[in-house]
């Protein structure tokens, strides 16, 4: 299926597609639960951050599909974790991209 987004550099549409991950604040927080917790967590996600289950549930699911956070399923729950080499990889991304932006606007006047 042809989409506007097959016009467009693969390393562009990953990092559109974790930064929209990343343009919600609770899911920065769920982020950052989770760096805390230095560990997988399970249900201890919806204690610190102040939505409904379904909600946590749905923000988990937009950061695991961008690939920035791992589920394991363990019984009746999934238990998550930060994807480490992920976040390294977007981290690289977004520097080249402003990096680019910076060497190029440098050069011109407006």
């Amino acid at each position: 299926m042809r989409t506007k987004a097959n016009h467009f550099a693969t390393d562009l549409n990953k990092l559109a597609t974790q930064a929209k991950a990343l343009s919600h604040p609770a899911r920065l927080q769920i982020l950052q639960v989770i760096a805390q917790k230095e560990r997988c967590i399970c249900g201890e996600i919806v204690d610190d951050v102040p939505l409904a289950q379904s909600t946590v549930s749905q923000h988990l699911k937009v950061l695991k599909e961008a690939g920035l956070i791992q589920g394991t399923i363990d019984g009746p729950s999934v238990c998550y974790c930060l994807d480490p080499v992920a976040l390294r990889l977007l981290r690289e991304r977004f520097d080249t991209f402003w990096g680019d932006l910076i060497d190029e606007s440098s050069a011109t006047t407006c």
